[in-house]
């Protein structure tokens, strides 16, 4: 799982096992640690209904509707998205780059504007 942030959007990318993850437990949470600190990042399927998020304490959690969780999980819908005042959230599938990159995409979703 990875996270963009910039100015007030939060952006969150799973890779098919995370989202393998998520969909049997309902949560999945990774941490960068700095340090004598840490920035804990989670998602967790919940009965909003709509894409919140909140933070406290050091840790990020992104509120998922269950119905929604359930949908994308099974389906090759993308992600979804929602602006809450100023906080723009999204959560979406992580593709293959279709550029040349040193990082392993090994598990992320085939691109589907990749040439054959």
């Amino acid at each position: 799982m990875k996270i963009r942030i910039k100015g007030n959007s939060l952006r969150y990318r799973l890779t098919k096992t995370d989202m393998e993850r998520f969909a049997k437990e309902n949560y999945l949470e990774e941490a960068i640690n700095f340090g004598s600190q840490s920035l804990v990042y989670a998602i967790q399927a919940s009965t909003t209904d709509e894409l919140t998020a909140e933070f406290k304490n050091n840790k990020i959690i992104l509120h998922v509707p269950r119905s929604v969780a359930g949908e994308w999980a099974t389906t090759d819908r993308v992600g979804f998205d929602n602006r809450n005042s100023d906080l723009y959230l999204l959560i979406e599938k992580d593709f293959k780059c279709l550029d040349n990159v040193e990082e392993d995409q090994s598990d992320n979703f085939p691109n589907p504007h990749a040439i054959n």
